[in-house]
Order: C-alpha cells, then structure tokens, then sequence
C-alpha cells in the first residue's frame, strides 16, 4: 500500500513539471512575442495604398498651358495721365516748366509708346487755347517701354511754355502775344497716346 502510493505521488510530480498549469494564470510568459512579418507582397501593397492616399489628399496640380508671356499693349482704361507743373505760381521772368505722369492702373504689364510723338501739352485760359506743344514741334519720335502693374513714371524732361500765344503759323515769329501777367490764372491739360488727364493743373502767372 505504502508502495502504491509513493508511486502515485512520483507520477503527479512528473505531471506537474511537464505540464506547467500556472503559466496561464501567472500573467504570461516572460519571453516576448514577436509580430508577425508582412510578406513582399503585402509590403508592396501596403505602400502602393499609402502612396495613393498622399496623392488623394495633397494632390499637384498640374502645368496650366502659357503663351509666351510678353507684355500686350496696354489698355487705355487701365492707364491714368495727369498734368505737372514745377511751380503754382509764376513771378514775371519765370517760365512754367510742364510735365506729365502717367500710371499703370492694371493688374498686368504691358507696353506703351511713352515718345513725343504721343505727347501734348496744351495751356488754356477758361476755355481759349494759348499754348499747345505740337504747334511748333520739332522732331517727334517714338518710345515704347514696358510698364509693370501698378508703376508710375514721369516724363523726364519738361516742357518750357514761354508765355506766348503759339499757332501752327506764328512758330519763327518772335512778336507773338504774351501772355498777361498779375495773377492771371491759367491750366494745363495734358494727354499722351490719345488718353487725356482727367483735371487740369492750375498755376498761376505774376
């Protein structure tokens, strides 16, 4: 008997030892698990996918088709002109020196024959023509630039009206009307490449 049952004990120890019943209740093994490893075709797949969503949510836009990008002529309405005197007032012996500046109102550059051939000063009293600068013009010429969008420039010499009446017929007549003096108020009114100045410049002559 006593036999039968140390040979009992002896093979649930051997059970025991075998079989190992606690780890699954202990928590889990300490050796950790390794995860599984995509095989090539399912890495291949798996960045095929990534790389069609980074496309889905930032896509490139592509080229929009360009002509050759130069500069149009400009557009009247986008260009603005305005008369420019050195001075508002004028003594006896000083000579109003006129100007012009013009703008590019537009959003785009363009071209725009700024020559002499398009300038005209012309100075009034009320509404009588004294002076017009092509009455005696000599040698006219023509100067196309390039304006950016939003640029102003300025003529860069100025017009000299010697106070005179001027006419096509009186340009070598040195006994022309003068103009009066003593406060006498007078405009200027320019206009380039047909467009003209929506105000006059007043000044006056001493």
């Amino acid at each position: 008997m006593v036999l039968v049952l140390a040979i009992l004990a002896i093979a649930a120890l051997v059970w025991l030892f075998v079989a190992q019943p606690w780890s699954a209740l202990g928590g889990g093994s300490d050796e950790t698990q390794s995860e599984p490893t995509p095989s090539a075709s399912e890495t291949t797949a798996s960045d095929d996918a990534d790389a069609a969503d980074s496309e889905d949510a930032d896509p490139t836009p592509s080229p929009t088709p360009t002509d050759d990008g130069s500069p149009k002529e400009c557009d009247p309405n986008a260009i603005t002109v305005k008369g420019v005197t050195d001075k508002r007032e004028y003594g006896g012996d000083e000579k109003p020196k006129l100007s012009m500046s013009l703008e590019n109102t537009g959003d785009v550059d363009c071209i725009f024959n700024v020559g002499t051939t398009q300038q005209v000063y012309t100075v009034l009293s009320g509404n009588d023509v004294w002076w017009r600068s092509t009455d005696c013009q000599k040698e006219p010429s023509d100067m196309e630039v390039t304006l950016e969008a939003g640029q102003k420039v300025s003529s860069a010499e100025p017009v000299v009206w010697d106070r005179t009446r001027s006419s096509v017929d009186s340009c070598g007549d040195e006994s022309r009307p003068v103009a009066p003096g003593g406060g006498a108020s007078f405009h200027l009114r320019v206009a380039i490449g047909g467009i003209e100045s929506e105000h006059t410049r007043q000044f006056i002559l001493r």
